[in-house]
């Protein structure tokens, strides 16, 4: 199941003896985590317990076998907790198989990996009684509907539209999300407020200066010159002087080339690039509306102009106006 739904699997199928919470977005993991713990955890000097995986080899897998047999002393469960853990499908066979076949009824196995192991390891996922917890980097759809779930379960409404925005402003990832989202759901509960509107979000919800750098490159995409000054402006007063925007500018121009001479799908132009699949399906968006020359040139007169402040031909402040003429108004 995807994260998204663990909750609420959770509340109509209370503990289960085996989970695995699998994926990179780490948000995810620590929070799937700490909701057991609430729920069944009374007591975490004696009912928990935590290992290291890569400590687990062998002979060595009967210490978590034992761990995870012992009775709880004062919760309602035992947990124990093993992270990175990737055993072979010899040692799942050998020391595992009868754990994962017939758990304890009071001990909950909680195990917690960022990826899937090397060939040859147990394809824990499909053994008995695991519940699996996809954790994987959400794409737009999934983190929406976290929002608006967790809006809904405060009282209070949010549209998709609204959901898009405040996703998007925090360049889809999740730490800044859950905290913009208690920050927002904290306001409308003082105000009195039964609705999340794109107004709130607006004054509350800073966009992240990469979303920003987007807006950005949007105004250039359509010439709109005085929007690019008033977002260049904005960021001024944000921490950004002219060679961090250069810099910062330099940077997406170049990620935008690359993308656009990539084939293939979201997610495998993100697992090539080494980004998320938000930001490869937006840069693909983006690219889409420049030509590849366009994209060149433009990385190369920024850079251009980051050469020259470093070697001293150039001021910050000049560099910028420089950059600016050049893409606005060309050689004229």
């Amino acid at each position: 199941m995807k994260y998204v739904d663990f909750k609420k699997f959770t509340d109509e199928n209370g503990a289960q003896p085996i989970y695995l919470f699998e994926g990179e977005e780490s948000y995810f993991r620590e929070k799937g985590e700490s909701l057991l713990k609430a729920r069944f955890l009374q007591e975490a000097t004696l009912d928990y317990v935590a290992y290291d995986g890569a400590s687990l080899k062998g002979e060595k897998l009967k210490t978590l076998v034992d761990a995870v047999n012992c009775f709880p002393f004062l919760s309602e469960k035992r947990i124990v907790r093993v992270t990175e853990f990737y055993p072979t499908e010899k040692d799942y066979e050998t020391y595992l198989k009868g754990l994962f076949e017939k758990p304890p009824q009071d001990g909950i196995l909680l195990i917690v990996n960022v990826g899937k192991g090397k060939t040859g390891t147990a394809a824990l996922a499909k053994k008995p009684n695991v519940t699996y917890v996809d954790c994987a980097r959400s794409d737009e759809e999934t983190i929406k509907k976290w929002i608006y779930l967790t809006c809904k379960r405060e009282g209070i409404y949010a549209d998709g539209i609204t959901c898009g925005k405040r996703a998007s402003y925090c360049v889809f990832d999740m730490a800044r999300i859950a905290k913009e989202t208690e920050k927002l759901l904290t306001y409308c509960m003082a105000a009195e407020e039964d609705r999340l509107t794109d107004d709130i979000v607006d004054r509350l919800v800073y966009p992240d200066s990469e979303y920003k750098i987007y807006e950005l490159a949007n105004a250039l995409a359509k010439k709109n010159y005085s929007e690019y000054i008033k977002i260049c402006n904005d960021l001024s007063t944000r921490g950004f002087n002219e060679t961090s925007l250069l810099s910062s500018l330099a940077s997406y121009f170049r990620g935008l080339y690359e993308v656009s001479q990539c084939r293939g799908s979201d997610r495998e132009i993100a697992a090539t690039l080494g980004i998320k699949e938000y930001a490869a399906k937006k840069n693909r968006e983006q690219a889409a509306k420049f030509s590849k020359s366009e994209l060149l040139g433009t990385y190369d007169e920024i850079y251009g102009a980051i050469s020259g402040i470093k070697c001293g031909e150039l001021a910050p402040p000049s560099a910028l106006k420089k950059v600016t003429a050049k893409l606005f108004f060309g050689n004229s």
